[in-house]
């Protein structure tokens, strides 16, 4: 099935692209990505791995990424300020884009779904099962924290360099291969012309910094879940790997420390990506975790 658009979804009426793989009849998962990422960055051939294990794959994009409604008129994000404590500048929270993904499974009809969510995406799956735990089978959190700024901490040193997002399409192209090659995956292959492929989709699918500004004040708006996570009741998978320059490795200890009973699982030289190599890996373990929770869900 090709992209589509969900219109008027969740509270907040927007406008949700989407793209489903696989057979309707199996159990949906909903793929969740990260901070100014599109759901084209969750691969193809990821989705092809998850679908092989018998599930239905629902890749989208977030409010303010890709073809999803964006908030030009909304007021300019001021990063610094909300970090420092301020996020009067905060347009919507982790909360709105929760309820979008919510929103997106009444659209397509899905009472529940199994969650998958990698970085920002990770926060957003884990919001929904504290706020909405009904619509939730299982979740998935990788590469991800709780909010909690003890834990999960960028690496500044590295990032910082990589300089600011061009405008253009080949020095966007370029500049993507810069940071994903500097926050990826020392221990993997780097695929360089993937990412510029990818790179390249994105750029004419709509680019937003401004987007991934306010998303990224949503996050520090929305702080610590720590506590609520410890009150979840969800089969519960976290993934991180050890070398993530992004979001430090302590962010998934902490999330499988607060999540009872979760399952964690680090990953040696993984940064903070999808390797092509790990795929198999990554769509095994969210299989597993996904049959467990329909056994047990259809012998109650």
């Amino acid at each position: 099935m090709g992209e589509e658009i969900a219109r008027n979804v969740g509270p907040g009426g927007i406008e949700v692209a989407y793209e489903r793989f696989g057979d309707p009849a199996d159990p949906p998962v909903l793929l969740i990505m990260g901070g100014g990422g599109q759901m084209i960055n969750w691969p193809e051939g990821f989705c092809a791995e998850l679908v092989d294990r018998g599930l239905q794959v629902i890749r989208f994009d977030n409010r303010d990424a890709g073809r999803s409604s964006h908030f030009p008129d909304a007021p300019v994000p001021d990063i610094q300020a909300a970090m420092a404590g301020d996020v009067s500048s905060a347009s919507y929270t982790l909360s709105d884009m929760a309820a979008d993904a919510v929103g997106l499974l009444d659209a397509l009809g899905l009472d529940s779904a199994h969650l998958v969510g990698l970085s920002l995406g990770g926060m957003i799956a884990q919001t929904i099962a504290i706020e909405h735990p009904g619509r939730v089978l299982s979740l998935t959190s990788m590469s991800s924290t709780t909010g909690d700024p003890a834990v999960g901490r960028p690496d500044f040193a590295a990032i910082g360099p990589l300089g600011a997002q061009p405008e253009d399409r080949q020095g966007y192209v370029e500049w993507q291969v810069r940071v994903l090659r500097a926050v990826g995956s020392p221990a993997f292959a780097f695929d360089e012309a993937a990412v510029a492929a990818r790179a390249r989709q994105a750029y004419d699918r709509g680019l937003d910094p401004l987007g991934l500004m306010r998303q990224s004040v949503a996050v520090l708006a929305s702080g610590d879940r720590t506590a609520r996570l410890r009150r979840l009741r969800v089969p519960a998978l976290v993934i991180h790997g050890t070398a993530d320059l992004m979001i430090d490795v302590s962010g998934g200890r902490a999330t499988a420390a607060a999540i009872p009973g979760a399952k964690l699982v680090i990953i040696e030289g993984l940064g903070h990506s999808l390797p092509r190599e790990l795929w198999p890996e990554f769509a095994a373990h969210i299989a597993d975790l996904v049959d467990v929770t329909e056994t047990t869900t259809s012998t109650t």
